[in-house]
């Protein structure tokens, strides 16, 4: 017994060493292209294409950057844009996936499984690009709009259907009976009950949320003319377009060095940056919503 005991002792710090050592190996394989990203955005055009990529910059140059911040106005407008619609649109997107998750769950209520049914048989059929476009524009008139940039990409309904079986799985239904016998209406049972004991799957989806908010062009690329409401993403997408435009022309004309690999470089650290930045300050509420959804059995 003690010399079972002594091995399973002794094999502890083998098993740490070798988890660390794999966490590690998994961490570089992660970092070590963001790393190659950020020193090829910082090299000059003719010795990317020359001598490729690699961990440092061969000859370093901020022309990528100087480029994309030539109007530096537009580009922090840009910013102030896909940090105004992020925030409004994963907060409000959350709320009204959680809320319609909630009520789809509760078995006491009517025709639940038929508004379930309508918000999956959406995400087999489409109406197609054309009516959707009529539909956004000239029915609800939200072109040149703040609120179309936020609505369009807010609903999505597979989170609300992951977000429903979480609460069916996770929250005990005689939590929910005992808080009603207490007097609890729905609103409160929501507020005060779903919404903390939800807070692990709140916090995933909401992750993705942001990314897709974040890397939305298409959005403002179509329902869109107001230059003062240009996001991040669609900004880089015209630079983008109009570098490609000047290589075209490059062939031609003699003495146009327009940066166009380094530039894609440049403009992928800029628009992940702020994401990757901002992470570990989330990052705690993986953990601390972990940690409040769960229940003492």
């Amino acid at each position: 017994m003690t010399t079972t005991s002594n091995r399973k002792i002794n094999s502890t710090p083998w098993f740490a060493f070798t988890s660390y050592a794999i966490v590690l190996i998994i961490a570089l394989v992660c970092v070590l292209p963001f790393i190659v990203l950020i020193s090829g955005s910082l090299s000059t055009e003719s010795s990317v294409i020359k001598d490729g990529y690699w961990f440092w910059p061969r000859d370093f140059s901020l022309d990528a950057f100087k480029f994309i911040f030539r109007y530096p106005q537009d580009v922090l407008s840009a910013y102030k844009v896909s940090i105004i619609i992020t925030v409004i649109g994963t907060t409000l997107s959350l709320l009204i996936s959680s809320m319609s998750a909630f009520v789809i769950s509760r078995k006491e209520i009517r025709y639940r499984n038929v508004l379930a049914f309508f918000l999956f048989f959406t995400t087999l059929f489409s109406g197609g690009l054309a009516p959707y476009y009529i539909w956004i524009s000239r029915n609800l008139h939200l072109s040149d709009t703040y609120l179309v940039l936020i609505l369009v990409p807010m609903f999505n309904v597979m989170y609300i259907l992951i977000l429903r079986s979480f609460i069916q799985g996770s929250v005990p239904e005689p939590l929910i009976e005992s808080a009603k016998i207490d007097g609890a209406g729905y609103l409160r049972i929501y507020l005060q009950m779903i919404l903390p004991l939800s807070k692990p799957a709140l916090a995933s989806i909401g992750v993705f949320m942001v990314l897709a908010y974040w890397n939305d062009w298409w959005t403002a690329m179509m329902f869109t003319n107001n230059n003062n409401m240009v996001p991040l993403q669609y900004l880089l997408y015209k630079m983008l377009s109009s570098v490609n435009l000047s290589s075209a022309m490059a062939e031609h004309v003699a003495n146009l060095d327009t940066p166009k690999e380094t530039f894609k470089l440049a403009m992928t650290v800029i628009a992940t940056g702020p994401i990757i930045l901002a992470f570990p300050f989330v990052q705690k509420y993986f953990v601390s919503g972990i940690t409040i959804g769960a229940v003492k059995g």
